[in-house]
């Protein structure tokens, strides 16, 4: 028994191969194989072409865009599989979590699916989820298995700090309070102001900005968010600052869902850049323009890796640092 290895396999599906690679690619080791197909009637179909009795699975799986239904039954069909071939643990490696923003009964007679969508999760027989910037935060608390929340705020700090932006003339805004731990978080990494919009939704994928605090004449925005969906938010927030004399506004967010109008909401606006993460697969044709794509893939890899060895992930980040 003292012969026994530990065996870290890695594993795609079918929504962010690039990703998977690269973060296999940092780990020093390739992807394994796994057959994904999909009946006519529509069914899911997953086999692993190599053994992993005995192995640490990770699957690479963001759950969502194009078809955030179809990516989770994937997940689970492949955790499944992963289970019942004998594998040591099986871990979700789910850079965005979709179904996030149904967190909670916001009306009567509403279901929690990001709640559900843990469940289901869990019974496949997966182990442990290394995610990026829910939603919220307490969605950690829907799972009964370990849950490595990372975050992409660093990554953002690092790549407006080589802009060379000033803090003297910098302001991080956040489009909610929702977000306001987070931009302030932002806000004391790049050392600047810090300015916080109330936004109200009419109705599903609308929203309004009706409130801005703080002073922004003059000065270089950066608007933070988890997610851009329709960016219907994002603009009415960019115009708003805009209207208060904001001098330039850059734009990040750790999930480009980009649905609907997004892109054309994105080209047509006031925005100076968007900066988003690589959680989801951004057509090659559409990354252009306003829009800059910068990698998660080391930050994942480092949580792998820390996973694999029985190391701390939380090291990976300030002690005081949590979301």
């Amino acid at each position: 028994m003292s012969n026994m290895t530990k065996t870290l396999a890695i594993f795609s599906g079918s929504t962010c191969p690039e990703l998977a690679e690269e973060i296999a690619s940092s780990l020093g080791t390739t992807l394994g194989n796994v057959k994904l197909e999909k009946f006519s009637n529509g069914e899911i179909y997953a086999r692993y072409l190599e053994s992993v009795r005995g192995a640490d699975v990770f699957i690479v799986q963001s759950t969502s865009t194009p078809n955030v239904n179809e990516a989770i039954m994937e997940l689970l069909i492949m955790a499944d599989a992963a289970k019942r071939a004998s594998a040591r643990t099986v871990n979700a490696v789910v850079p965005c979590y979709g179904y996030a923003r149904q967190d909670r009964k916001a009306a009567a007679r509403e279901p929690i699916t990001a709640k559900l969508v843990a469940n289901l999760m869990t019974v496949s027989g997966i182990n442990r989820v290394i995610t990026v910037d829910l939603h919220q935060g307490q969605i950690q608390g829907f799972f009964d298995t370990p849950v490595d929340h990372l975050t992409a705020l660093p990554i953002f700090a690092d790549y407006f700090k080589k802009k060379g932006l000033t803090s003297e003339n910098l302001c991080v805004v956040s489009p909610d309070v929702g977000r306001a731990k987070a931009a302030k978080k932002l806000s004391d990494m790049l050392e600047s102001d810090l300015a916080i919009m109330h936004k109200g939704r009419p109705g599903h994928n609308k929203a309004e900005i009706t409130a801005l605090i703080g002073d922004v004449t003059g000065k270089t925005c950066i608007v933070n968010d988890d997610m851009i969906d329709t960016a219907g938010t994002l603009c009415a927030a960019v115009a708003t600052l805009k209207e208060k004399g904001a001098d330039k506004v850059y734009v990040c967010a750790s999930h480009p869902v980009f649905s609907g109008p997004a892109y054309e909401r994105i080209a047509e606006s006031q925005i100076d850049e968007v900066v988003v993460c690589n959680t989801i697969r951004i057509p090659e044709e559409r990354r252009t323009g306003k829009i800059r794509v910068i990698s998660v893939a080391p930050l994942l890899a480092r949580a792998i890796r820390n996973v694999y060895i029985n190391e701390s992930v939380a090291s990976l980040f300030d002690p005081e640092f949590a979301l």
